[in-house]
């Protein structure tokens, strides 16, 4: 487990940046935090070190928004997901064979989902006032 305090945005990338150095092609990171809790901004730390140049925005309406770098970021938001049809649906388990990072908002609304998917990163983060951070990275890489 790492854990990250940050006070910025910027300390929130480059906590990112940090985890990103550790990925690989099939990594999946499952994501927890409330609304406004910096998921979004978190997966732009992970393009930034993937070598994505396209601007990074919430998947919130496309359900999954997908980028070209190094290695493919594909970019979801779970928050209206609810089960695995719903995730068969949106093609959710055609991406793990696409050779690319799955970065999942909302994970936490399919309690499975983490079990199911095996070797996995979960990233909570909490926030701690208007800026502040707690993020915590735990799984595969960083332990449990």
């Amino acid at each position: 487990m790492k854990e990250y305090i940050t006070n910025s945005v910027e300390e929130t990338l480059a906590a990112a940046v940090e985890v990103a150095a550790r990925l690989s092609a099939g990594d999946i990171i499952l994501y927890e935090g409330d609304m406004g809790a910096g998921k979004t901004h978190f997966t732009k730390g992970i393009a930034k070190y993937l070598g994505v140049e396209d601007e990074i925005t919430s998947p919130t309406f496309a359900l999954v928004n997908e980028y070209y770098g190094d290695v493919p970021l594909f970019h979801f938001d779970l928050y209206r997901i609810e089960s695995y049809d719903d995730l068969y649906a949106i093609g959710f388990f055609d991406y793990l064979d696409r050779g690319g990072i799955i970065a999942a908002e909302w994970s936490e609304n399919i309690a499975e989902l983490k079990k199911e998917l095996g070797e996995v990163i979960s990233v909570c983060i909490e926030k701690l006032s208007e800026t502040g951070r707690r993020i915590i990275v735990s799984g595969k890489y960083f332990g449990d």
